[in-house]
């Protein structure tokens, strides 16, 4: 499909540089397959479900993967994408052209990294130098990675290595925030399991990825980067025990979905996970272990609006943002959230 189709035009004014709080009093535009769009806040979201549905978080934690160092008088900034051993990391390079194999970056704190090899989608190999756990050296010369929307209008702050964790975050690994999630709180959480509905998690370590523009015209020439999630088999067993039942698998994010399509075989069973998922959705994909999505807003032309595309409907996504716009709802990663019920 061409890439001009999923296209539109948002004000930037509508691009959230600060999340609700309290989380939950964010926006949900709620959109079924057909009939009206419901304007609520996130803390309605009990009333939308139905008891015995159960919610799919990503239980994956962001860590400091944004990284500024020197290579001699050279600035080159690094975001880790897909962690590849206990040193070596995927990484997209700002500056690659001044950047060649066996130079060593200098960050903050006395951190180093050898620049080992480019790969031929542009990423970089970066192997940390010494013996602390690499995880250490990010605590040090790491800051949280922010989305670009977000970083080229103000600087990471104090309140971002929160903000940009959810209530679910447990496992290291990710580089972008799974941000459906950021609208839980404990609260609300204790009124979902008051009404019936359950949840579960998974794990998809979130890359740089997600944030990297289609650069192509159609949508069969995008090649989407790997990234490495898990689903443990009783989680597999309890979410194919509800739908066996009647009731809903509902991802919250657009990674818990992809997880657990990855996961599907084409009769719907959900199998446990370990390794590399590229799935890329688009419409026309027929939906196996999902029956609704709580997700935010995202960008145009990006490979995550073609996926709330194929669940929903282009034009009746397209209808659903149009509205959005229009009533004032803030967009993208600290922005509202929308619940897909095809």
């Amino acid at each position: 499909m061409r890439v001009d189709l999923f296209d539109f035009i948002l004000p930037p004014e509508r691009i959230a540089l600060r999340p609700a709080r309290p989380r939950d009093t964010a926006r949900l535009l709620v959109v079924p397959g057909e009939g009206a769009f419901a304007d609520l806040t996130v803390r309605d979201l009990p009333g939308q479900l139905r008891a015995g549905d159960v919610l799919v978080f990503n239980d994956t934690r962001v860590i400091p993967a944004q990284l500024e160092g020197r290579r001699g008088d050279a600035r080159i900034g690094a975001t880790l994408h897909k962690r590849i051993d206990l040193r070596r990391w995927q990484v997209f390079v700002r500056n690659a052209k001044r950047l060649r194999p066996g130079d060593t970056i200098d960050f903050a704190g006395g951190v180093q990294a050898l620049a080992e090899a480019r790969g031929d989608d542009g990423s970089w190999t970066l192997a940390f130098l010494g013996d602390e756990p690499v995880e250490l050296l990010l605590e040090r010369a790491g800051q949280m990675p922010l989305p670009p929307y977000i970083a080229g209008k103000r600087p990471t702050d104090a309140d971002d290595k929160e903000d940009y964790q959810t209530m679910f975050a447990a496992r290291d690994g990710a580089v972008a925030a799974p941000t459906a999630a950021l609208h839980f709180t404990p609260d609300l959480m204790a009124a979902l399991a008051a009404a019936g509905i359950g949840h579960e998690t998974l794990t998809l370590h979130v890359g740089a990825g997600t944030f990297l523009p289609v650069k192509v015209e159609d949508t069969a020439d995008h090649a989407m980067h790997a990234e490495w999630g898990t689903i443990a088999p009783e989680v597999a067993a309890r979410l194919n025990a509800a739908r066996a039942a009647g009731c809903r698998v509902i991802a919250v994010g657009t990674t818990s979905l992809r997880l657990l399509e990855s996961a599907a075989d084409d009769v719907g069973t959900i199998h446990a996970f370990a390794g590399d998922t590229a799935i890329f959705i688009t419409p026309g994909y027929r939906f196996k272990a999902v029956d609704g999505l709580m997700t935010n807003f995202h960008l145009p032309k990006s490979t995550l609006f073609m996926l709330v595309s194929a669940l929903i409907g282009r034009e009746r996504m397209q209808a659903a943002y149009a509205h959005a716009i229009a009533d004032g709802y803030r967009f993208y990663s600290y922005g509202d959230g929308s619940l897909l019920l095809p």
